[in-house]
């Protein structure tokens, strides 16, 4: 974060944006540079300070981070506003709210960038979508050296497809989690004890997917070279790949948050 001098608020500190702060203090960003602001005033980390309404004097926020729920920024946005200007880059991590809609609501800004992360960020292996409009070069930079201590970045060129961009991946540890514990389930139902199913469901994923994440060939490649020809996995893909099944789940899921992501940008607008 070398790039970004002054003051972070953080607007909300629930999933999000607490993993976001876990993320960046774990990097060695210091506590006193960041302050919180939620409604319960609850601490969130020693050195940060939380406040329950934005303070009123002090230095203006370089950086103020939207990390409500999208349904609140309306009852944020009249004592955030007067507190934000010219100097203060605006990140939003709320799913749904476009740059438009926050212009309307923060007229004051240097520039708003969005910013979808997901869970992951709290230990620096998340993955940041960021969409920054027209903004420059030097822009996304800073952009960039806040967030990269999180994890991996992707900018999405094309704002309408940031809602389906963050269904993948904003959302999907959510939808990983849910095949984790129905692999542990599975392995109940086939006679493991419930914690050793669990054990080796959540040790498998993790090793499979570092594999996959340090292999030249594709997911789909690997699987077929895990599976001998009339062997016990493939028997097992057959039923996977039976009707393309498991692809059409992941479309309907996919389709169904990408599509709620649409209904909050027009309720934002």
């Amino acid at each position: 974060m070398s790039d970004i001098t002054g003051p972070i608020w953080l607007a909300g500190a629930g999933n999000m944006g607490g993993a976001m702060l876990r993320g960046w203090l774990g990097e060695g960003i210091a506590p006193d540079r960041i302050t919180v602001i939620r409604p319960s005033g609850a601490p969130v980390a020693d050195g940060v300070a939380v406040y329950k309404a934005p303070p009123p004097d002090g230095e203006m926020p370089a950086v103020l981070v939207l990390a409500m729920k999208p349904q609140k920024l309306d009852e944020a946005v009249p004592s955030l506003a007067p507190r934000v200007g010219v100097g203060t880059l605006i990140v939003s991590v709320l799913a749904g709210v476009e740059i438009a809609s926050l212009a309307k609501r923060f007229p004051a800004h240097r520039a708003i960038v969005r910013v979808m992360p997901n869970t992951p960020v709290a230990i620096g292996k998340g993955v940041l979508l960021l969409h920054a409009g027209d903004a420059d070069a030097a822009l996304r930079a800073e952009t960039e050296a806040l967030v990269a201590p999180l994890g991996a970045i992707e900018w999405i060129a094309d704002e309408a497809l940031f809602g389906a961009a963050s269904a993948l991946s904003g959302c999907g540890p959510a939808f990983l989690f849910r095949f984790v514990d129905a692999m542990a389930k599975a392995g109940e139902a086939v006679g493991l004890s419930a914690d050793q199913a669990a054990r080796l469901a959540l040790a498998t994923v993790e090793g499979a997917a570092l594999l996959a994440a340090g292999s030249d060939e594709t997911p789909a490649r690997l699987a077929d070279r895990v599976a001998s020809p009339d062997g016990s996995t493939r028997a097992g893909l057959d039923v996977i790949d039976e009707g393309a099944a498991l692809e059409a789940l992941m479309t309907k899921v996919l389709t169904a948050s990408a599509r709620r992501n649409e209904e909050m940008a027009a309720a934002a607008r």
